[in-house]
């Protein structure tokens, strides 16, 4: 992906940053090594290479799957009234997905 001086000014004044022409010219070839360097790693064929969850071969430790804390009515009542709404001992909140 080519990236024009332009392409960054625009970018710049979307993020509301002042930039200069030199430091645009500086962004554009920092930002030109970068996608140089996503198109070699995308070059790369890791379809026989199964996915980590981590670098290192770490386990981590597991404690007990236990209630801890007391699950009483008056316990839910005195969490929930600091809570902006609630309804029927559930919490209320914005929905972000329609």
């Amino acid at each position: 992906m080519a990236l024009t001086l332009d392409d960054v000014k625009r970018v710049a004044h979307l993020a509301r940053i002042a930039i200069t022409d030199e430091e645009a010219q500086s962004t554009q070839s920092q930002l030109a090594g970068i996608f140089k360097l996503i198109g070699e790693m995308e070059a790369v064929d890791v379809s026989t290479i199964a996915p980590m969850s981590h670098a290192q071969d770490v386990v981590q430790r597991l404690r007990e799957d236990r209630v801890t804390e007391p699950s009483d009515p008056e316990h839910r009542q005195r969490f929930q009234a600091v809570a902006p709404q609630t309804e029927a001992g559930l919490y209320l909140v914005p929905r972000v997905i329609e």
